[in-house]
């Protein structure tokens, strides 16, 4: 099944990640949202455990390469640094603990979906809009 994603942060101008497609395991047509947060998680250890490891002697990048990651905000040369693979069961503990703790939003098109039991329709063209949440620090008097 192929989901478009979006990625943002508070505080943001630009999304990290803008109109993505990614093909996460069918969940169907009225998945709840603990359902798509595991979809998206096990797609992207899958990604990054597949990503091959390798070590640059003289790392560069060529001028499109830097002026396509301009755009995101962060120009770097996706490199893992870290040989760990990530662990699956782990990630989606953390994934489903950040989002009750309130560390990101998850929105499907223009509705917000407050809850892991919530279900929502999920169609082809619906975008999956991810929003981490930055908290002020400072003291409150």
């Amino acid at each position: 099944m192929e989901l478009i994603i979006n990625i943002k942060v508070a505080g943001r101008k630009h999304a990290i990640l803008e109109k993505k497609p990614i093909e996460i395991d069918d969940i169907g047509s009225n998945p709840t949202v603990r359902e798509l947060i595991t979809a998206v998680v096990t797609q992207q250890v899958i990604a990054y455990n597949n990503k091959p490891f390798e070590k640059n002697v003289l790392p560069f990048l060529t001028t499109e390469q830097i002026e396509g990651q301009t755009a995101t905000g962060k120009v770097g040369f996706g490199s893992i640094y870290n040989e760990q693979k990530a662990d699956l069961p782990k990630a989606q503990e953390a994934a489903l603990q950040a989002f009750e703790d309130g560390m990101f939003a998850v929105f499907a098109d223009e509705e917000e979906l407050k809850s892991l039991s919530d279900h929502f329709v999920l169609q082809p063209a619906t975008v999956i809009t991810f929003i981490r949440l930055t908290f002020l620090a400072g003291s409150y008097w």
